[in-house]
């Protein structure tokens, strides 16, 4: 028997030499084709991930081509722009741009305003959110679904059908062209997109396992301590999206800081960025007027300097606190008890 074995395992040596040497080829694996092509449930196929990153690709493309040409051309000198062989690199980075846009803005004093009229009445929208939220997701009264309705609705209204109420309300109240016409509303839960924040603090306390609440409350802890204590602490995930939503949205808010902070009838020392990218051409003559100043002609250069400066600090914001944002938005999708 062993003379047997060692007969055939020779010959099935000699015909895998054999077809070596002829140059024979494997066969096809049709399976390893198809799991390489289609998946398995260990492994995603080659299908599959090519259509998620072509699509993410140019989704990321069409969003950052217009970012990249503008940082391009906020960099390009006037000979550039007019040289058409220069699209994208130019021939020299002239800083000079973003100094003459900086001074024309105001950008320091612009600065601080903007990170006031943002970050105060977002201050403002956490409280009064979370309480809101928390009040609805905890306690059963009756037409709390009519609130949940009534929220949801005042979340769709466009902004444009209450804009002249609110203004008319604002003027009689004595508020116009204060941080007030922001930081009163934001703190009754009716700030810009604040239903939508409240929603946000509805759904995560809904996911808090009750039996924590439960357990606190025997051992002889209210509801404000309850509240403090046990979900607020819990609720991180939402604090941090709220926060940065808000955030974003009142820096972006052009408009409505124009015709309630700003002023309009009746100027104020208010003012941001974005007011200031709004009528940065006549700001930019006006500051081309000083005779220190040194300015050349405004051009599509400086334009998107000033472009660049009044979205960099958001810009700068997010880099920082991306990877808590993004684990902020996975977090909020755990389901508790």
């Amino acid at each position: 028997m062993p003379k047997r074995e060692k007969e055939k395992t020779e010959k099935q040596e000699n015909k895998s030499v054999s077809k070596k040497a002829t140059g024979a080829r494997p066969k096809f694996n049709k399976d390893k084709f198809r799991k390489f092509m289609l998946g398995s449930k260990e492994k995603q196929g080659f299908l599959k991930l090519f259509c998620i990153y072509g699509l993410l690709i140019c989704i990321g493309f069409i969003y950052l081509n217009p970012i990249l040409h503008m940082i391009s051309r906020s960099f390009m000198t006037l000979d550039d722009l007019l040289d058409s062989s220069i699209n994208w690199i130019p021939s020299s980075f002239n800083l000079d741009n973003y100094a003459q846009a900086a001074r024309s803005m105001d950008f320091w004093k612009s600065l601080g305003l903007s990170i006031i009229i943002a970050g105060v009445p977002t201050i403002c929208n956490l409280v009064s959110c979370a309480v809101i939220g928390y009040g609805l997701a905890r306690f059963e009264f009756p037409g709390r679904n009519v609130v949940i309705g009534i929220i949801v609705f005042t979340f769709i209204l466009p902004s444009q059908v209450t804009m002249i109420p609110t203004y008319v309300l604002y003027s009689n109240m004595g508020i116009l062209s204060t941080l007030w016409a922001f930081v009163l509303p934001s703190l009754l839960g009716m700030g810009i997109n604040a239903p939508i924040f409240i929603l946000i603090f509805w759904q995560f306390f809904r996911q808090v396992p009750k039996v924590l609440i439960e357990a606190a409350q025997i051992d002889g802890a209210g509801y404000l301590k309850s509240f403090f204590r046990i979900s607020l602490p819990s609720a991180a995930p939402a604090i941090i999206t709220v926060s940065l939503f808000s955030f974003v949205w009142y820096w972006n808010e052009s408009y409505l800081t124009s015709m309630y902070v700003a002023g309009v009838n009746v100027k104020s020392g208010w003012t941001s960025l974005v007011i200031q990218l709004d009528s940065f051409a006549s700001n930019y003559s006006k500051y081309a007027q000083t005779a220190s100043s040194g300015a050349v002609t405004l051009n599509e250069s400086i334009n998107m300097a000033g472009t660049m400066l009044s979205i960099l600090p958001l810009l700068l914001m997010y880099f920082v606190l991306q990877r808590y944002f993004v684990e902020s938005i996975d977090r909020t999708g755990i389901t508790g008890e």
